[in-house]
């Protein structure tokens, strides 16, 4: 019987957005619903932008809306569909 290797995969840390603040041109913004948000932070992992942070674990995610291109990618990637885009107002 063969011993168990374990194996360790390499998880890059977003850190703050390399395109800057986002300004007054976004259309949409993430919304979540935290009743629905099973904390799986898909979200977070995807964000091109670094624009989601979770503080601690365990904890909901959270948007940085000053870096938040509103590309929608982390509503796409939401297995329970707690996110959606809105329109900016």
């Amino acid at each position: 019987m063969r011993d168990k290797e374990r194996v360790l995969i390499p998880v890059s840390k977003p850190t703050s957005g390399v395109a800057g603040k986002t300004g007054a041109w976004r259309i949409f913004k993430p919304v979540v619903d935290y009743n629905k948000c099973i904390k799986c932070y898909q979200c977070y992992i995807s964000c091109p932008d670094s624009a989601i942070v979770v503080e601690k674990v365990n904890d909901y995610p959270k948007w940085l809306y000053e870096y938040c291109k509103g590309c929608g990618i982390c509503a796409n990637v939401c297995p329970p569909k707690a996110i959606k885009m809105v329109e900016e107002g």
